[in-house]
């Protein structure tokens, strides 16, 4: 954040106090959601987390309704049917089922759904990239005194025996690396949040899932069941087919 400001490659736009307390709401949610999802990949497996996260367009397209009144025609919903059954085909058989795991990762997919949301309607005052910059400031001040009172105590032990297992170096750099990608990952999605609607942007996010599941049963070694591999392809084809019938009756209504 402070090289782009510092480089000028975004420019700075200070919020007031009115938008920095209209904006704390999406900042928690944004560090609530992380918190539970990492809760969730302790869990179960990272390919079970992402499968059950495919769910998140159906949490924003409620939410979009309760939030914002936006009504989609009925076929629209109706096709959000398959990433349901999916994610319940897959949870049933999942190898590495535990509540803790399923529960967090919903509840994560109500966080960011209204992350989402909440975000949107901050943009029209803010550019995408300042908005998620400041969204991201005011998270860490959620986060610093949870994890300075659940992890100060631990926290030094913790990373001298990272070092001594990795290395300083390569401890370093993989520190370094994850941060810079995190970052770099979601301040794309809040540009393209600030150009499509959350439920599109949600329905998005899934393509990223695809290559999240499959990279992490490879580097992973995760097992899975035939029938939760079935539930993972019906939950992505599903959301695949929101899209297109999104993207169909958009297309009509513009005529």
């Amino acid at each position: 954040m402070a090289f782009f400001w510092g480089t000028k490659l975004v420019e700075y736009e200070q919020p007031d106090k009115e938008f920095l307390k209209a904006l704390s709401l999406p900042a928690f949610l944004h560090a609530f959601g992380h918190c539970l999802t990492n809760v969730s990949f302790a869990a179960v497996a990272v390919s079970f987390t992402h499968t059950v996260k495919t769910l998140e367009p159906v949490f924003t397209s409620i939410g979009s309704y309760l939030v914002a009144g936006t009504v989609y025609p009925l076929p629209v919903y109706l096709s959000l049917l398959p990433v349901i059954a999916g994610v319940a085909i897959a949870s049933a058989t999942e190898l590495s089922f535990t509540w803790l795991g399923f529960l967090t990762a919903m509840s994560s997919n109500i966080a960011f759904s209204a992350r989402a949301i909440f975000s949107k309607k901050l943009m029209s005052k803010m550019s995408p990239l300042n908005l998620y910059n400041w969204v991201t400031i005011v998270a860490l001040l959620f986060c610093l005194p949870f994890a300075v009172y659940f992890e100060g105590a631990t926290l030094s032990a913790g990373i001298s025996k990272a070092i001594a297992v990795k290395g300083k170096t390569e401890f370093l750099m993989a520190l370094a690396s994850v941060g810079f990608y995190y970052h770099m990952y979601n301040q794309v999605a809040y540009q393209a949040l600030g150009k499509v609607a959350p439920v599109t942007h949600a329905v998005g996010n899934v393509g990223k899932r695809i290559f999240v599941i499959g990279f992490s049963i490879l580097a992973f070694g995760n097992k899975i069941s035939t029938q939760t591999l079935v539930g993972s392809a019906i939950a992505i084809v599903g959301a695949g087919l929101y899209g297109v019938m999104k993207g169909k009756y958009a297309d009509e209504s513009k005529k």
